[in-house]
């Protein structure tokens, strides 16, 4: 029997506790914060052990690390390092959905030295992103081709009939998380010139983009993607680029957010008793008797009429609902709201899409390859997050113990060793690319 500790029983972790204990032969300890939500996603199974963590308590999360064969964080990423030290002490092999840090890379060393695999950014993006988007590159590679020019987006959003707000969105992960990516500067790589864009002006440098039989969409850079021309081996692309999909209106609403100053984590004092109106008019400056979102359309330079200011006043923006007493910063204050008024309602399900765009040159010819998911969230079941974030570090773990990986140290999944099974079993599960190849 092996067993497998899985840190953290947050919206994503389910699809894995549930794939687990499907597994022969398989020991599942869940420890999270609110025991109950471990309990919940065991649901009574006897392979299943639900722990109250407190992720502080070194000791108990070192003694639980201590037990398990393989090891699965789903803990905020601040957290990664910790536990990865520790499972570096008790030789257990790691695996994580999150990014790759600095302090986790210079961890691979010693990973080495203890013979354990810590296989980070195994979940949709960063997980199925690389691995599919390797899958092709290493096939045109094969065929005596280089690729030229790379693009990559996903979008996490829900289905268009469960479309029924103004702001085009439903969290169904971590709102603060979406949140807080929205003041992240951006780079890529275009036509061979770097392109760098600051956090605030990063909704303004949005592109419009069809996806054939699923709709249009709004396209906007994700991070630093120039790092990727040399992890994904594309030293032949000018152009490098991963973007993030939204629907039409978000990029334009979020940058007002932005310049309205709501995303400010810093501690404010004195908004005790106050509303998220008040908030909205220190922000800005408004005088007492001012019309808000008049005052608001001015200052952010719009009409009154604008589209942005009927989606702020829906938010709640500019009313009299009280700031909430446990929290005391803008972007803390608007998670609330937001979790509040744009969270997947009952019986609605999610849409997951990732496009991939490569031009591949070959000695004779050149062609435009697309490779394409879309794939929806289970209504009243899973969600394509949960789903797409989950299954991929839960095959991991079942590859790992089946010795199918050998691999020690630090890794993301971009070699065929660690992609090709699980992107084979994503397939059987039915989360499944479509490509399609022209000449150009």
């Amino acid at each position: 029997m092996k067993t497998i500790l899985v840190l953290g029983a947050g919206m994503v972790s389910r699809p894995m506790i549930r794939y687990l204990l499907d597994q022969p032969d398989y020991h599942v300890i869940m420890a999270s914060r609110t025991v109950s939500k471990a309990e919940q996603m065991i649901d009574g199974n006897p392979k299943g052990e639900a722990f109250s963590l407190d992720v502080n308590d070194d000791k108990k999360v070192d003694d639980l690390i201590s037990k398990a064969d393989v090891v699965v964080s789903l803990l905020p990423y601040a957290y990664h390092v910790k536990v990865a030290e520790m499972c570096i002490k008790h030789k257990k092999q790691m695996i994580t959905t999150s990014y790759v840090s600095d302090a986790m890379r210079a961890l691979d060393k010693k990973a080495k030295a203890a013979g354990i695999l810590i296989l980070n950014e195994c979940g949709l993006d960063p997980g199925i992103d690389h691995m599919s988007a390797m899958r092709i590159i290493h096939t045109i590679e094969k065929n005596k081709g280089k690729v030229i020019s790379f693009k990559s987006t996903t979008g996490a959003l829900p289905s268009h009939e469960a479309n029924n707000n103004p702001f085009g969105y439903k969290f169904s992960w971590s709102p603060r998380g979406v949140l807080l990516a929205s003041r992240n500067s951006a780079k890529w790589l275009e036509n061979g010139k770097e392109v760098s864009i600051p956090g605030e002006q990063l909704f303004e440098n949005y592109y419009l983009q069809d996806i054939k039989g699923t709709g249009a969409f709004e396209n906007y850079p994700n991070r630093n993607s120039i790092p990727y021309k040399e992890i994904y081996g594309l030293k032949n692309a000018k152009t490098v680029y991963r973007g993030t999909f939204r629907l039409t209106g978000w990029c334009e609403t979020i940058r007002a957010i932005v310049a309205l100053g709501w995303l400010n984590d810093e501690p404010l004092k004195g908004f005790i008793g106050k509303t998220y109106g008040d908030l909205t008019r220190h922000l800005i400056g408004a005088k007492p008797k001012d019309a808000l979102p008049l005052t608001t359309a001015l200052y952010l330079g719009l009409k009154p009429y604008a589209a942005i200011i009927k989606r702020l006043e829906w938010l709640g923006l500019f009313g009299n609902e009280l700031l909430p007493k446990d929290k005391n910063n803008p972007l803390d204050y608007l998670n609330v709201m937001t979790l509040q008024k744009m969270s997947m309602g009952p019986h609605e399900r999610d849409m997951v899409i990732m496009h991939h765009e490569f031009i591949a040159e070959y000695p004779s010819k050149k062609e435009y390859v697309t490779s394409t998911l879309v794939d929806y969230g289970i209504p009243d079941g899973d969600t394509s997050v949960a789903r797409t974030v989950a299954l991929p570090a839960a095959i991991a773990v079942k590859i790992i113990l089946n010795k199918q990986i050998t691999l020690t140290g630090v890794h993301i999944p971009v070699i065929p060793e660690i992609y090709n099974p699980i992107l084979d079993e994503l397939e059987e599960i039915g989360i499944i690319f479509k490509e399609k190849t022209e000449s150009l």
